[in-house]
C-alpha cells in the first residue's frame, strides 16, 4: 500500500538532520566549496526522490517547490535547536564554513518559523493539492512570509557585520529568493474560490460608508497607526536627528542598531513597501469592489507575521548582546506595539475573507457572485 504523499514528504524531510549530522562528521565536506556542492547534490537527490514518490500522478509544479522546501524546513529547525543548545553536532561545520550568520538571534527565530510554520503550511498545502481542495490562500500566506524572509535576510547579510565573511554556500539563497516570487506569480494568476453571494447582498454592503461600518473604521485607524509607526522606525534606522528618534532607539528598541544589519533592512522594507500597502488597504476599506484586497491582505499578513516574529524574537533572544535587547523597564510596551503591528494585517485578512461582499465586483441585480 502506498503512503499518502504528505506522509512521504514528512519522512523524506526527516532525513535532513541525518544528512547534516553525517556532513558534520566528514572532514572532506567541511570546506566552503564542498559544502555548496554537497548541498546542491542533496537537493537534487531530494527532487529525484520526489519524482519517484509522485510518479504517474502529474502533480501541480508547485508541489515540487513545497516538498523540496519541506526538506529545508527540517534543516532550519535543526539549526534553531542546535543554536539554542537543545542538540549538538549537526550544524557546527555549516556555521563555521557555510553561513556564519545562521548563528544570530534573527536567523534562529527565522529557523524556528521555517521549521514550524512553513513546514505546517507545506503539509497542509500538499494535503489539499492531492485531494482536490483549494490551497491558493495558504500558498499566498506562505509566499508573503517567504518573500519577507528573503528580502531581509540577503541584504542584511551583505550590509551587516557578516558581509565581509560571505562564503560560497551563501549563494544557495539565490534560488530560494527567486522561487517564492515565481510561486506568488502563479498563485495570484489563479482564480480564487469565493462564497456565493447574491447581487442584492453585495449591493447592500457596498452602499455602506466607512463610518457606518465600525469594524472597518477601526481597522482603517489601526492601519494608519501601523503606517505611522513604520515610518517612524524607518526614520530611526536612517539616523533621524529628532530627539524622539534618538530616545526610541536607545530607550525602547536598541536592537534597531544591532550591527548584524537585519533590523535596519527590515525597517527600511517596512518604510518603502509596507507603508504604501497599508495606505492602499485603507483605500480598499473605503472603496467598494476592490477585489484585490482578498489576495493582498493574505499575502501581507504572512509577510508581517514572519517579520515581526523574527524581529521581536531577536530583540529578546539570548544570542543578541545584552545592550541591544529591549530594556526591562520598557519590555511590555515594546512587545505590545510589535504584537499589535503583526495582528492588524492578520485581522484585516480575516475580515476580508469572512465577509467578502464589500470587496467583490458588482454584478447585475438578481445574479450571484
Amino acid at each position: 500500500m502506498r503512503l499518502p504523499v504528505e506522509v512521504s514528504v514528512v519522512l523524506l524531510s526527516l532525513l535532513a538532520p541525518g544528512v547534516l549530522y553525517a556532513m558534520n562528521n566528514i572532514p572532506a565536506l567541511q570546506e566552503p566549496l564542498p559544502i555548496l556542492g554537497m548541498g546542491m547534490v542533496v537537493l537534487g537527490l531530494v527532487l529525484l526522490l520526489l519524482l519517484l514518490i509522485v510518479q504517474n500522478k502529474r502533480p501541480d509544479p508547485l508541489f515540487y517547490v513545497f516538498a523540496e522546501l519541506s526538506f529545508t524546513c527540517t534543516a532550519a529547525l535543526t539549526n534553531a535547536l542546535e543554536q539554542d543548545g537543545f542538540i549538538s553536532s549537526f550544524m557546527g561545520f555549516y556555521i563555521k564554513m557555510g553561513e556564519p550568520h545562521l548563528s544570530t538571534s534573527y536567523a534562529v527565530m527565522m529557523s524556528y518559523w521555517d521549521g514550524v510554520v512553513h513546514f505546517g503550511l507545506f503539509l497542509a498545502i500538499i494535503h489539499g493539492m492531492f485531494r482536490g481542495k483549494s490551497y491558493r490562500t495558504l500558498g499566498l500566506l506562505w509566499a508573503g512570509s517567504s518573500i519577507a524572509h528573503q528580502v531581509v535576510l540577503i541584504p542584511g547579510v551583505v550590509i551587516g557585520k557578516y558581509g565581509s565573511n560571505i562564503r560560497p554556500a551563501f549563494w544557495r539563497n539565490v534560488p530560494f529568493f527567486v522561487v517564492p516570487f515565481w510561486a506568488a506569480f502563479l498563485l495570484f494568476g489563479r482564480p480564487r474560490v469565493m462564497p456565493i453571494t447574491t447581487a442584492d447582498k453585495t449591493a447592500a454592503e457596498q452602499k455602506k460608508s466607512l463610518l457606518s461600518r465600525p469594524v472597518d473604521l477601526l481597522l482603517a485607524l489601526l492601519l494608519l497607526g501601523a503606517a505611522a509607526f513604520s515610518v517612524f522606525r524607518g526614520f530611526v534606522v536612517l539616523d533621524c536627528p529628532l530627539d524622539s528618534c534618538f530616545s526610541y532607539i536607545y530607550q525602547y528598541e536598541p536592537y534597531l542598531k544591532d550591527p548584524v544589519g537585519f533590523p535596519r533592512v527590515m525597517m527600511l522594507v517596512y518604510l518603502f513597501y509596507a507603508v504604501p500597502l497599508l495606505t492602499l488597504f485603507v483605500y480598499g476599506l473605503n472603496t467598494p469592489g476592490c477585489s484585490w484586497m482578498l489576495d493582498w491582505t493574505v499575502f501581507f499578513a504572512g509577510a508581517v507575521a514572519q517579520s515581526q516574529w523574527c524581529h521581536l524574537g531577536a530583540s529578546l533572544h539570548s544570542r543578541t548582546p545584552f545592550t541591544y535587547r529591549i530594556p526591562s523597564d520598557k519590555l511590555w510596551p515594546v512587545i505590545a506595539l510589535n504584537v499589535l503591528l503583526a495582528a492588524v494585517p492578520a485581522l484585516l485578512a480575516l475580515r476580508c475573507h469572512t465577509s467578502p461582499a464589500f470587496f467583490q465586483k458588482p454584478v447585475p441585480m438578481g445574479q450571484t457572485n
